[in-house]
């Protein structure tokens, strides 16, 4: 979670030669795949001889550097991407450059809109701090983006 360039490596055991996709994409012959966007993905590995193949949805787990709340639809809201797949009890506290807490969000919820009691809040940067389980290892990571009007 939370890396700066998130790369997949997928294990194959058993007999034969296996290709591996993402997403769909074409089958390469190396089980990693490198720059993968925050979110779920699917993966597929097949036999290389056609004996067969296997599905399966992985998560990657980021946050978004800034959003724009200007009700286009796009980046309305800001939230930890993927988190909800691994850890839906997350627990996001999110700051202004004061350190005074604006808002708590769950990783289940659609995300923080950018108000504070229902007002904008002004175009900056903003700083976040979520709890989460990892491997059934509670950690910690703090970070910050920014609000764009």
């Amino acid at each position: 979670a939370f890396a700066d360039n998130h790369t997949v490596a997928i294990s194959a055991e058993g007999l034969g030669e296996y290709i591996f996709s993402i997403d769909g994409g074409p089958f390469q012959e190396s089980n990693e795949f490198t720059n993968v966007s925050p979110g779920t993905h699917t993966i597929t590995i097949k036999d290389a001889n056609g004996c067969g193949e296997v599905m399966f949805d992985i998560g990657v787990v980021d946050y978004p550097d800034y959003f724009t709340p200007n009700g286009d639809s796009y980046h309305d809201t800001w939230n930890i991407i993927g988190i909800a797949d691994f850890d839906p009890t997350a627990n996001i506290y999110i700051f202004d450059r004061y350190g005074k807490l604006l808002k708590q969000i769950s990783p289940v919820e659609s995300g923080w809109d950018g108000t504070y009691n229902g007002n904008p809040l002004p175009s900056s940067d903003y700083w976040f701090r979520v709890e989460y389980q990892e491997e059934n290892v509670t950690k910690e990571l703090r970070g910050h983006f920014s609000l764009k009007r």
